[in-house]
């Protein structure tokens, strides 16, 4: 195998080999020889399964029950005749109460018998081994107290033990599978099949095919209620669809021709006709789908130094158990095997093992439904520590929809320094280049202008970029990257436009400067108010910007943001932002451009808007689905009550069994009080993760 990646929520394994090398039977083989099974990933199966996993825990739960409730039956009698029964009735008593009990064990806890074989196996020490050792141990006991009619059983307590631990692992499976839905309700969401409609807009006639047969370019319809099968744009048609799977919006959002369509959101009011874009692998809704899976698969700092306290903590329990059984046996050798199993059972650290994991499913799921994407394992944890936010100015705090304002050119005609613009930032996704771009076709409706021949195309990130038109070599971009070529000083004209904040572009060679483009771009409606809710968490707040000064110092006065630094390049926001990391600040970087990767690599926890550049979201730690910043603030507040609900159960955990270890060595807990104790931590820990659904 060249690479595996194991996501232990939803219990997938994304493996990677080389055929020549591997065989697929023989990775399947090695799955099977340390006791799991394998299937090959389908939505469908994998919820088959997910019921078929539901159903044998029910059952096995009902079993265990139903054996715990008639084996009381026979053991109360006994506690009441207190000595007074004949022994022949007693002993009849005894072989009842064993024969219901072995469904219990057979069938009910064979999974803990197991899951510790294979721990041992493998020569570890799970949390399923001194379960076992301590049902197995007192179930063998009680078997040979009834064979030799002599001595304690414990038929009642292994019964009540099995039923009251199954009850809690069966809760907390319904917990996991809950917070694991997320990632499959995502790749629901495509449908199965699409109506294409092979000769519009000659004939609406519509041939209804598997999904997985679009291509590029195809007319798809969308009727009423359907779901969006990949992404594309609007052909023709006026509706609103429903996004909120995807981005977190729970309104409708409004399309008309032109206008994008995420696959996975549903057209809910009328027919839309659609040409694809994107299909399979490449469409937004599988990208975000990678991303959660990636998230889900890293295990943060907090869990792995949970697992490493639990797999010391087992080992110590054991010695802790072995020992009070050997104190027991020469104080009084008719207790030493319960309080053995007491002190197995009544601290099983699977309450420490959950309080970490479970709060952070549970709250990677939430922010999922607020628009907060996590893509990193350890993202929820840097975010509650941040103490200073960094935003990028264009298409973070502003929409990123730049609007070209006026075109001024000094040697030229504008249309021909539109055209060699448009044909410099072919193929940019920067809002600056789509802005020129929507200029350019508006001056010249034909197109020729944009397309232009450009060689030797090179961009520099953050400054701009350079070619070849006719043979001359052009730069676009700011005005000291394309002034540093000819060495020309900045026009009188365009220095005052540049000083009061605007948006300035230019275009040049060797000659001289050819023309100035000015652009606006608005703030986004929500960025007032994601500021003062993040000072008011005590949050500090900078912008660091490529722009020129004057026009992000223009942003950062419209939002309160005294921190404000322009002109940066990338290498300038790296070295700013590790300056402030020196200083001992916990910094959260919000972007969207590709030349925010480095720096959003650089920050602790890195946060990218959804409608950036796929380089930045890769580069992220979290992404804003729905490019909406109010959901900032809801994140930080959540990834903040998630780490209080994360310490809350690991002091829990720790306090329970620093307690009732010595409760149990003390002779004070009977094996099935410690069943009781046991599941009711775990399951004390899950449910106070559940917390977090709650908006």
């Amino acid at each position: 195998m060249t690479a595996i990646d194991i996501n232990y929520t939803t219990r997938r394994a994304r493996v990677r080999w080389d055929e020549r090398v591997t065989k697929l039977s023989a990775i399947l083989e090695a799955i099977a020889a340390i006791g799991y099974r394998a299937h090959p990933y389908d939505v469908g199966r994998s919820e088959e399964l997910a019921q078929k996993e539901r159903k044998a825990a029910l059952w096995r739960l009902f079993v265990a029950g139903f054996g715990m409730m008639q084996v009381m039956m026979y053991a109360i009698p006994v506690y009441l005749a207190d000595g007074d029964m004949t022994p022949d009735i007693e002993q009849l008593m005894r072989w009842a109460s064993l024969i219901l009990t072995l469904p219990v064990m057979l069938y009910s806890a064979a999974p803990f018998f197991v899951s510790a074989w294979r721990d041992l196996k493998l020569r570890r020490v799970g949390m399923d081994v001194p379960v076992a050792l301590g049902v197995g141990a007192a179930f063998a006991a009680s078997v040979w107290a009834t064979l030799i009619a002599a001595g304690e059983v414990y038929f009642d307590s292994v019964t009540m033990f099995v039923f009251f631990l199954l009850s809690g692992r069966y809760l907390e499976m319904m917990a996991r599978q809950k917070a694991a839905r997320s990632v499959e309700t995502l790749a629901r969401a495509i449908p199965a099949f699409a109506t294409r409609l092979a000769a519009w807009p000659g004939s609406t006639d519509g041939e209804r095919i598997a999904v997985a047969e679009l291509r590029t370019g195809d007319a798809v319809q969308v009727r009423p209620g359907e779901t969006v099968p990949a992404d594309g744009f609007v052909l023709e048609g006026e509706s609103a669809a429903d996004e909120s799977l995807l981005t977190g919006e729970s309104r409708p959002v409004s399309k008309v021709a032109g206008d994008a369509l995420i696959g996975g959101s549903v057209n809910t009011a009328s027919p839309l006709v659609m040409r694809v874009e994107r299909v399979g692998e490449a469409t937004r809704v599988a990208a975000i789908q990678r991303l959660m899976e990636r998230a889900a698969a890293e295990k943060p700092r907090l869990v792995e130094m949970a697992d490493r306290v639990a797999g010391r903590f087992i080992i110590a329990l054991l010695v802790l158990a072995v020992g009070a059984a050997l104190a027991w046996w020469w104080i009084d050798a008719s207790r030493a095997l319960w309080i053995f199993v007491a002190v197995l059972v009544v601290s099983c650290p699977c309450a420490l093992s959950l309080a970490t994991p479970a709060a952070l499913t549970v709250a990677t799921g939430a922010l999922a439904a607020r628009g907060v994407l996590v893509t990193r394992g350890h993202a929820i944890e840097a975010l509650a520590r941040a103490d200073r936010f960094i935003f990028d100015k264009t298409g973070t705090l502003t929409l990123g929809r730049m609007a070209l304002v006026e075109v001024i050119p000094k040697r030229d005609d504008a249309a021909r320094a539109l055209a060699l613009a448009a044909a410099l930032e072919r193929g940019s996704e920067h809002p600056i280049a789509r802005a020129l771009a929507a200029g350019a076709a508006g001056a010249d409706g034909t197109g020729a202008n944009a397309a232009m021949p450009v060689d030797g195309l090179r961009a520099t990130t953050g400054a701009g970029v350079e070619g070849s038109i006719e043979g001359r070599v052009w730069r676009l971009g700011r005005p000291a990257f394309v002034g540093a070529m000819h060495g020309a000083a900045l026009p009188a004209d365009i220095e005052t436009k540049v000083g009061a904040g605007d948006t300035v572009i230019a275009l040049g060679n060797e000659e001289g400067w050819q023309a100035f483009f000015r652009l606006s771009d608005g703030l986004r409606p929500e960025a007032a108010g994601m500021a003062s809710r993040l000072k008011a968490a005590g949050i500090r707040l900078s912008i660091f910007s490529g722009d020129l000064p004057a026009a992000a110092a223009r942003v950062g006065a419209a939002l309160g943001i005294a921190d404000t630094r322009g002109g940066l390049s990338p290498e300038d926001k790296h070295a700013a932002l590790r300056d402030l990391q020196e200083a001992g600040e916990t910094v959260a970087m919000v972007g969207d451009g590709v030349n925010d990767a480095p720096v959003l690599a650089q920050a602790q926890v890195s946060i990218a808007m959804g409608g950036g550049a796929d380089l930045a979201r890769a580069n992220a730690d979290v992404v804003l689905l729905g490019n909406d910043l109010q959901a900032l603030p809801e994140g930080l507040a959540l990834a903040r009550r998630t780490v209080r609900i994360v310490k809350q159960n690991l002091v829990w955990a720790f306090a329970y069994n620093f307690l009732a270890i010595p409760l149990a060595m003390a002779g004070w807990v009977t094996p099935w009080m410690a069943g009781i104790g046991m599941s009711a931590s775990s399951l004390l820990v899950v449910l106070n993760a559940l917390r977090l659904q709650r908006n």
